[in-house]
């Protein structure tokens, strides 16, 4: 699928592009164990390194980059960010960030007058093929960031002729220090924007057989789904070792 990303020209020069998820990986999920000793069982056990549904969910879509390093203390943010005047697009925000108020989450469980709600203001519109939306949520997996983006669904086959920002909830009010250039603020997947046909029955006789055979097939030997099932595709990032099962 063909995602089309447009950006101011004076913002080019100095703007990190979005990137296929799987070139954003995080430092820590390279490094981690394959296998990690369980005292409570007294034997190792594979970590989610070697679970590919877990990796292959980081490694979906694409992610958009914060535009500029943040430099954080006290629940404060600050930047030094050169950015030119705005050219023949027109005026824009030129902030790499903003604010929500809490008022705006009164009556859902997100409302919390102490909490900080950001938004983090994007620099590139994106158009998808008729019939996509783009599904904008936090970087899957990612506890390690200080913020927690909220999930939005854009329908950006139409509404591709403007950016797309991403609030977020900051989660870590004592965080001191800095949030890179190019941190993924947001992971995206582009969905079909159709009606789904959801058919739900009891497993008949040779459904029944093929489940026991996977089963068991499963229980005899570690990495099944990964050599029989998972689909080959480049959204698989190799990682230090090859994920077992």
């Amino acid at each position: 699928m063909k995602v089309t990303f447009r950006c101011p020209p004076e913002l080019q020069p100095i703007l990190p592009q979005p990137l296929p998820s799987r070139r954003a990986l995080p430092d820590w999920l390279r490094a981690m164990p394959s296998e990690a000793f369980s005292d409570d069982l007294g034997f190792s056990l594979r970590t989610v390194k070697q679970c590919p549904p877990f990796v292959d969910a980081m490694s979906a879509g694409f992610v958009m980059p914060l535009a500029c390093d943040l430099q954080v203390e006290s629940g404060r943010f600050a930047w030094d960010w050169p950015v030119p005047p705005p050219g023949a697009t027109g005026p824009y925000t030129r902030a790499p960030i903003s604010c929500h108020f809490p008022e705006q989450a009164t009556g859902s469980p997100l409302h919390d007058p102490e909490a900080l709600v950001v938004k983090f203001n994007s620099f590139w519109t994106i158009a998808l093929p008729a019939g996509w939306s783009l599904l904008c949520l936090h970087p899957v997996n990612r506890a390690d960031l200080p913020f927690t983006t909220l999930t939005g669904l854009v329908d950006c086959d139409g509404f591709s002729d403007s950016f797309v920002h991403f609030p977020a909830v900051w989660r870590d009010p004592d965080f001191t220090g800095v949030l890179p250039k190019g941190t993924p603020v947001a992971q995206c997947l582009p969905v079909p924007r159709q009606p789904l046909d959801l058919d739900c029955a009891a497993l008949d006789e040779a459904a029944a057989a093929a489940f026991a055979q996977v089963q068991g097939a499963l229980a005899a030997e570690p990495g099944v789904y990964r050599k029989h099932y998972r689909a080959q595709t480049d959204t698989a990032e190799p990682l230090a070792e090859e994920p077992g099962a």
